[in-house]
């Protein structure tokens, strides 16, 4: 059995000094509200197209810090970066959740009743569907990035076309918020990681036994029967509450899987350890992904 591990829960309460921090997305970005909310208002932020390059960034050393969206309350979890937390080698050092509001944006002079086009990314115009069933007119169309979006048709000075983003992202590119929230859901909240190449220094843990704290792993079991429930009595039994676990195709073994867990706690509390040193003995691998200070849930 493998069992790896980063930092040995070594974890620093966010927001922390860091000095850049990239995330995917154009400035105004939703990332980017995160990446200000883990990293602290100091931080500068480095913008990059794909995920791959936000986490090659810290690999390569030319970041400090990445923030990436994991789960979205409404769309699910962001499989892409759950792919690439097993790929490359970085610790989750935070989390956070921001509530996402979707505001009508368009370039200065350009009214709602001009509006015949509206970009956003796929999701986002997805979590808008009640505004285009009450305006019929308006034609969705998809686009890379949310602020992306919005740069794009204030840059192209688009007369007959709106976006959907952040306020943020209307603040950046100087252009107006006709509609404010329009989303279909207001409990909308995206999960975001803050993830670096080191561990920090050590956490204090909390004299109840470090309840504030989260850890995310990820393990395979072998295909037999029982297996998987096997693994998950290891923290059922320790009175160990899981707030989260998916499942991902392992690749080059078709039909099996692995799986990310995550659980309140943190790895030196006396039932974590048990726990972890259960869950170890069954599986075929194991890889802690990181412990860090756990966020209160967006509600």
């Amino acid at each position: 059995m493998e069992w790896t591990g980063v930092g040995g829960g070594q974890v620093k309460r966010a927001p922390v000094s860091l000095q850049t921090v990239s995330f995917q997305g154009e400035a105004g970005a939703f990332s980017q509200i995160a990446a200000r909310e883990l990293a602290g208002p100091d931080a500068m932020p480095v913008p990059l197209p794909t995920f791959v390059e936000v986490f090659e960034s810290v690999v390569n050393g030319k970041c400090d810090a990445a923030v990436i969206p994991i789960e979205n309350t409404l769309h699910g979890s962001v499989h892409e970066n759950y792919d690439h937390l097993l790929r490359f080698e970085l610790e989750i050092q935070g989390e956070t959740f921001v509530r996402i509001v979707h505001n009508l944006i368009a370039a200065e002079g350009v009214s709602f009743r001009d509006i015949r086009r509206v970009f956003s990314h796929p999701v986002a115009l997805n979590q808008c569907l009640r505004f285009f069933e009450n305006n019929r007119g308006i034609e969705k169309v998809s686009f890379y990035d949310t602020a992306g979006s919005v740069k794009m048709i204030t840059e192209e000075k688009l007369k007959d076309a709106g976006a959907i983003a952040s306020a943020a992202a209307a603040d950046i590119y100087k252009a107006r918020i006709l509609k404010k929230s329009i989303e279909d859901d207001r409990a909308n909240f995206t999960r975001f990681f803050l993830l670096r190449k080191q561990a920090r220094a050590r956490a204090r843990r909390s004299s109840d036994g470090a309840s504030l704290y989260k850890t995310s792993l990820v393990f395979t079991v072998r295909n037999i029967p029982g297996a998987l429930f096997k693994c998950l009595s290891a923290f059922a039994l320790r009175d160990l509450n899981m707030t989260k676990i998916e499942s991902r195709p392992l690749r080059g073994k078709p039909w099996e899987y692995l799986f990310y867990l995550d659980f309140i706690g943190h790895p030196e509390q006396p039932s974590a350890k048990n726990a972890l040193g259960h869950l170890a003995e069954l599986a075929d691998m194991l890889k802690l992904l990181g412990c860090y200070p756990a966020a209160k849930s967006g509600k």
